[in-house]
């Protein structure tokens, strides 16, 4: 320890520049250090909250009487608002250490931004709107494309500026929603509001598990054109590929998909309450509650500090086929719930 400790102070006093060179290299130094600490703490997820009562405590703080859809709308803006607001705030279009290298929050941030995205749409094209010939309603033509912004944008505009703005119009509709005088804003509550957006949910959960299946790699038949035999598509492909998600990519999958179930849960339980009287009418609400159940399930403590890739029955376990277990599952109740909602 001696000698390490003369090292350093040799080094030191070669250091050329004199002392202000020395101590601004001090003082990088000391910052990258304290970087690490602060870096794991902002890594940290942030912990579920109860959409149903927050919405409810809302309201009364506010002095408005929720009315349907408030559940659902002022979740959409609690979920991108903790987005904004928990530890280190947005940190995917960070520039300096530590923001710069938390990718796996980054990458949670994207997969929550990609359900932020879905849900805004959803409001704008189905959930506000009688029909396919209603008006939009003028706040969510703002939301929507503010959400829809570039995620990595650092200045001259921020995505944080973006997003902001987006909340703002998001605020406007929420207060609407409450406000009986406003008969322009409005949220159907509807059977195939409710089914279209969740066709949205069912391909975006099937598309992360499959990424995450990849994560051992495995040979997959071409189906894409199976059921038609008269389908074609734009450009040839072999009967038979093998998939497998790089590695240095594998815990990016995985926190973007429990970004994106972290969303969606906290959606489907403020879902259950607006939609209650749609979801026993069809006696669906189990359903749903299958689906939360599962997603439930994928928000469990990691308790390895790294996602690990064992492969088949070895020894290791595999964080990211246990996450597309529970996907897999929750998209199979999406299924069975879609079908109950489209029956008369």
């Amino acid at each position: 320890m001696g000698r390490l400790f003369d090292w350093c102070v040799d080094l030191w006093d070669a250091t050329p520049g004199g002392k202000l060179v020395r101590m601004v290299l001090a003082a990088l130094g000391a910052y990258l250090v304290l970087s690490i600490p602060v870096g794991m703490y902002w890594s940290m997820t942030p912990a579920e909250f109860d959409p149903v009562a927050a919405a409810k405590e809302d309201a009364q703080a506010r002095g408005l009487t929720p009315a349907t859809g408030y559940t659902t709308v002022y979740t959409l803006n609690q979920v991108m608002t903790t987005l904004m607001d928990k530890p280190g705030g947005y940190i995917t279009n960070d520039r300096t250490p530590p923001g710069v290298w938390l990718d796996n929050i980054s990458h949670w941030e994207f997969g929550v931004l990609v359900q932020v995205r879905d849900l805004s749409r959803a409001l704008r094209k189905d959930f506000s709107r009688s029909q396919s010939q209603s008006v939009e309603y003028p706040a969510l033509t703002v939301a929507e494309p503010q959400f829809h912004f570039d995620n990595s944008s650092w200045m001259l505009p921020s995505s944080e500026s973006q997003y902001k703005e987006g909340l703002e119009a998001l605020q406007t509709y929420l207060t609407a929603l409450a406000d009986g005088g406003q008969a322009d804003a409005q949220f159907y509550a509807r059977a195939d509001n409710l089914n279209n957006w969740l066709a949205d949910v069912q391909t975006r959960l099937g598309s992360l598990s499959q990424r995450l299946s990849a994560s051992v790699g495995q040979k997959r038949l071409n189906t894409d054109l199976a059921g038609e035999a008269e389908a074609t598509q734009s450009t040839a492909t072999a009967s038979e590929q093998e998939v497998k998600t790089p590695w240095l990519e594998i815990d990016d999958v995985f926190y973007e998909a429990r970004g994106y179930t972290w969303a969606l849960l906290h959606v489907l339980r403020a879902m259950e309450a607006d939609f209650g009287p749609t979801l026993d009418k069809k006696n669906a609400r189990v359903s749903l509650r299958q689906i939360i159940r599962e997603l439930e399930a994928s928000q469990d403590t990691v308790w390895s500090p790294m996602i690990l890739n064992g492969g088949g029955f070895g020894l290791f376990a595999n964080h990211s086929l246990v996450m597309a277990n529970y996907i897999s599952r929750a998209n199979a109740a999406i299924i069975d719930l879609r079908e109950l909602l489209s029956r008369g």
